[in-house]
């Protein structure tokens, strides 16, 4: 069955399951988006219910659920679109963070995921990023579907 991927609120392209993505499912993921696959391919073959998946990681931290308190991190609900650092009027978020500024597109989530201290560098998050591509695309794929 093939669903529908949204990012801020565009149908980009269709991934290839619906429920949690087997590794068989991540590797024919990985080859419809080609061989050297660009963010915009990777995100035509997201996944938001595999990056739900991995958001278990980000869990630790940060809540994502409307109205649900922050935690070490920031709740996340809603914030693609939204200003980099200020998604919670609750959270102090770092200096480093804030004077990023801009908002949270596909492009920049995937480079804060990727390694948070070179998108921001001062920033408090001890996360040290995510190196696979798809597993970023997933989870920005999640992220955008929480509004």
């Amino acid at each position: 069955m093939r669903c529908r991927v949204l990012l801020l609120g565009f149908v980009v392209g269709t991934s290839l399951c619906c429920g949690a993505c087997s590794g068989e499912d991540k590797e024919a993921r990985r080859r419809a988006a080609g061989p050297a696959p660009t963010r915009a391919a990777l995100a035509s073959v997201a996944s938001a219910s595999a990056g739900a998946a991995l958001f278990g990681r980000c869990a630790a931290c940060h809540s994502i659920r409307r109205g649900a308190p922050d935690r070490n991190g920031p709740n996340l609900f809603g914030v693609m679109g939204k200003p980099v650092g200020q998604n919670s009027a609750r959270f102090g978020y770092t200096a480093a963070l804030q004077q990023v500024g801009g908002r949270w597109t596909p492009d920049r989530m995937d480079a804060w995921l990727t390694n948070p201290q070179r998108f921001a560098p001062g920033t408090s998050m001890g996360f040290p990023g995510l190196a696979d591509p798809l597993d970023r695309a997933d989870i920005i794929a999640y992220l955008a579907a929480q509004r």
